[in-house]
């Protein structure tokens, strides 16, 4: 259980914060404001423009009426019609496919990586991102990413469980926004908006195949709309089902020709089956009762690397062949269970005060098993092993309370009126780690690898319990100081049970010179939390060392190894600190041009310094030699040895630089139809620019520990993500008709080596285009479409790389490595 003894206090900062947010709402609330007050009071001058009527954002504002045209910091709006176009079913992968700061690669045999990949904004880490779900805070997943994919180190929300059956639109702010929303919106926002009311529905069977390696593809989803008590109120009720075939593109093992195509590499196995749920009731004409929640249940098969004949430990390799003659290649089996509530009451009083008080419930447990494997360890000693291992299980889970009040100003000295905000929140953490079979982690003493082969089953050693608190306050002011010079300025307070303070702050500014020509600007300090499994999480496991084995000077016997918490004696001795909060700073100037009605032209500089970015150390090594086996020892373990350790740790400082160009153009051909073409780029470079010195304890011993690799440094906090990204996308209506094409230029990107930089490799821009048409006939739609349609492949590794042969394509690669694939949907709506 977390506490805060001992943790540092800064007493300074909050009542700084404190008197801020007072200060404000003295200002807001003084007689002289009040008596001013017009409910429902613009906060932004009517030019009678008709350009500019658009739907009304939600994120990044608390002000009542700012479009995306009109926002002070850059958002995109993504329709459900635009999710829909694409031919796939998941969230993430459709986001990516319409916005260019996005990137989600197709990680295989990374273990649960493949089948809870992570999503990354403007090249940061995917946990450096928000994700809310009608403005409430969605919860994270509980599997950590400890592979060498992109992300790692990250427990990120895993926006698949989300269906897009239920989802009207999705906002994403490329803007920090700590300051609004608190830790993780270091890069930005995405802020998926629900469907609402009880009018309208559909039913919806989608199908596609890929045209080589496999990967069937089926989805059934409803959404419907379910009138309450006459017009006081609505359910709506989203079902999806589907699954996925595994694909392959493994290849043929360069030493062992004779064994075939043994190697599967591609998607895993996935089903799954998900309800949501949205509500509102009318209490009173002002008073209103919401509810929103989901469960989501999936079930993947993911394809470890594969184990040939010929690699059979000799002491074993009779049994095995027996058990496995040509080899074999384990599967990890991942069972996840998604829960979600959200209820709340909000309303208006008869003066203008809008208010919203909720409380928001969300969890993730992911139950592992090892299946088609062997534990060699346990074979030896007993003569059979079990082929089918359960792991443990890992859970997380959040609890959040949110007031929010809000109301609109009208002051005589000021032209428009003023958007006053202010809130507060409470949020509870909690993560869990439970052990699994013995088998799944035996050693015993024969010398032979132990645990179950492909995913070593988490032992007791790793277990736990933890949990800690949050308690945050805010305020911010919305105003146009003049019918062309719109501000905002935002204050947060946040006070952790496990570090202590933080405060965040935020102003924004935009100029219209004219109706068509604006400029904006930003600049803002934010800050992430450590998640509890970055401080909690342990992948500890054991190993034999015999005495033709342990090396000189190292006593033969059971040694762990393997990831450590911050809060293990061992890994503190090792120079592991408690983990502080990542912090930014954030600049952000971009310019609006409609120079004619049919067109818009957004283009945003950015700048992003993180500090104590949080990253998992390299292993280090040598733990079993005499003078480390001494020093721990001297400070009281000795009840365990170690051979190898890594811990997370506030290791590097970064500078994440870029830009975001989106332009859109409406052609209206009369009785020929009309086209909206949308062109979108982003460039984006991050850099380490400080990496902390190696803890002193272990230059004492003699030991260095990369606190962060070359190839994270090079590469996964830097350039194994494409520097740029363009995206083009045409949709023609003609009639009946509708035809979409959407043409993707993925930049180039590098996978480093930590071996030698001449294993290094970089990979060629990538162009994917992906076409589709569908037919409107009453209440029927039918689409055909092709993603990849010029079956556009990545590079493939070079020889060094390829695992002998067996991994042909980077883990990197941001469009997979899956081909062309063919698809067709069938929607009733009514």
């Amino acid at each position: 259980m977390k506490n805060d003894n001992h943790r540092p206090r800064s007493e300074g900062l909050r009542t700084n914060a404190t008197s801020i947010l007072t200060a404000s709402l003295l200002l807001a609330l003084t007689p002289h404001a009040a008596a001013q007050d017009t409910p429902q009071a613009s906060s932004q001058p009517s030019n009678g423009n008709t350009k500019n009527l658009q739907a009304v954002i939600v994120t990044g504002t608390r002000a009542q009426n700012r479009t995306d045209s009109t926002s002070l910091s850059p958002i995109d709006v993504v329709p459900a019609s635009a999710l829909q176009s694409t031919g796939t079913n998941e969230l993430s992968t459709a986001l990516a496919r319409l916005i260019p700061s996005l990137n989600f690669p197709r990680p295989a045999a990374t273990d649960t990586t493949d089948s809870q990949r992570p999503a990354q904004l403007r090249g940061l880490a995917p946990d450096e991102v928000l994700v809310l779900v009608d403005g409430k805070r969605w919860h994270t997943s509980a599997m950590v990413n400890v592979d060498g994919t992109i992300g790692r180190g990250s427990a990120p929300v895993d926006l698949n469980t989300i269906p897009l059956s239920a989802i009207d639109h999705i906002e994403v702010l490329r803007d920090g926004a700590s300051a609004q929303y608190g830790s993780d919106a270091i890069a930005g926002v995405i802020n998926i908006i629900l469907k609402h009311g009880a009018q309208g529905g559909s039913v919806e069977l989608d199908g596609g195949h890929y045209q080589t390696g496999g990967g069937k593809q089926w989805q059934g989803s409803a959404n419907v709309g379910i009138p309450l008590n006459g017009d006081k109120g609505w359910l709506r009720i989203s079902v999806d089902d589907d699954h996925q075939d595994p694909t392959n593109h493994g290849g043929v093992d360069v030493r062992y020709p004779q064994l075939g195509e043994k190697q599967v590499f591609g998607d895993p196995t996935v089903s799954q089956h998900n309800l949501f749920l949205n509500s509102q009731y009318d209490i009173t004409h002002n008073i209103q009762f919401y509810a929103f929640g989901s469960y989501h249940e999936r079930n993947a098969i993911s394809d470890e690397l594969y184990r040939n004949p010929y690699g059979y430990p000799s002491s074993v390799s009779t049994l095995l062949s027996a058990l496995y003659p040509g080899g074999y290649q384990p599967l990890l089996q991942s069972r996840s269970t998604d829960e979600s509530l959200v209820a709340g009451v909000r309303g208006t009083t008869a003066s203008g005060w809008r208010w919203d008080v909720s409380a928001n419930y969300g969890g993730n447990r992911v139950s592992l098993d090892t299946i088609n494997t062997a534990n060699y360890a346990f074979l030896h000693d007993f003569g059979y092993t079990p082929t089918h291992f359960f792991d443990g299980i890992v859970s997380s889970a959040q609890q959040v309370a949110d007031v929010d009040i809000a109301k609109d100003f009208n002051l005589s000295w000021l032209p428009n009126a003023v958007t006053l905000a202010f809130g507060g929140e409470y949020q509870r953490n909690t993560y869990s780690i439970s052990a699994g079979d013995p088998s799944s982690y035996y050693v015993g003493t024969s010398g032979l690898t132990g645990g179950a082969q492909g995913f070593s089953g988490y032992s007791p050693v790793n277990t736990g319990a933890w949990s800690r608190s949050d308690v945050a306050q805010y305020v911010s002011l919305e105003t146009n100081l003049t019918d062309k010079l719109g501000t905002s300025l935002a204050v947060r307070h946040e006070d952790y049970n496990d570090f202590g303070n933080t405060v965040s702050g935020a102003f924004a500014a935009r100029y219209d010179f004219t109706d068509r020509f604006a400029l904006r600007g930003s600049v803002s300090s934010g800050f992430r939390a450590p998640s509890l499994a970055q401080e909690d999480y342990s992948q500890i496991g054991s190993l034999y060392l015999t005495p033709s084995s342990a090396g000189p000077g190292v006593a033969p016997g059971i040694y762990q190894t393997g990831l450590l918490p911050v809060s293990n004696p061992v890994a503190q001795l090792l120079g592991a600190q408690a983990l502080r909060p990542e912090r930014s700073h954030n600049y952000t100037v971009g310019a609006v041009f409609n120079p004619i009605d049919p067109l818009t032209l957004t283009f945003d500089l950015y700048q992003i310094n993180i500090y104590n970015r949080i990253v998992l150390s390299s292993t280090l090594s040598g733990l079993n030699t005499p003078v480390v086996v001494d020093y721990l020892a001297a400070n009281g373990i000795t009840d365990v040895a170690y051979s190898s350790a890594q811990y997370f740790t506030n290791a590097v400082n970064t500078r994440t630089q870029g830009g975001d160009l989106v332009t859109s153009y409406h052609s209206d051909f009369g009785n020929a139809g009309s086209l909206d073409s949308t062109l979108s780029y982003n460039y984006n470079r991050t850099q380490v620019t400080h990496v902390a010195a190696n803890p002193s304890q272990l230059d004492a011993l003699g030991l260095q520990l990369e606190r962060v690799t070359y190839r994270d440094i090079k590469g996964l906090l830097a350039n194994s993500t494409p520097r740029s990204k363009l995206i083009f996308n045409e949709n023609y209506t003609l009639g009946h008709w509708v035809f979409n094409g959407n043409l993707i230029r993925y930049g180039s990107f590098t996978a480093y080596s930590n071996s030698t930089y001449l294993l290094n490799q970089t990979y060629s821009p990538q162009w994917v285009l992906d076409v589709a048409g569908s037919y409107n006939l009453d209440n029927w739609t039918f689409s055909l479409g092709v993603d990849n349609a010029t079956n556009s492949y990545p590079d493939k590794v070079i020889a060094a790389n390829s695992t002998n042969g067996t991994i042909p394509y980077s883990e990197f690669s941001p469009a997979g490595f899956n081909g062309r694939y063919y698809y067709t949907k069938v929607i009733y709506h009514w």
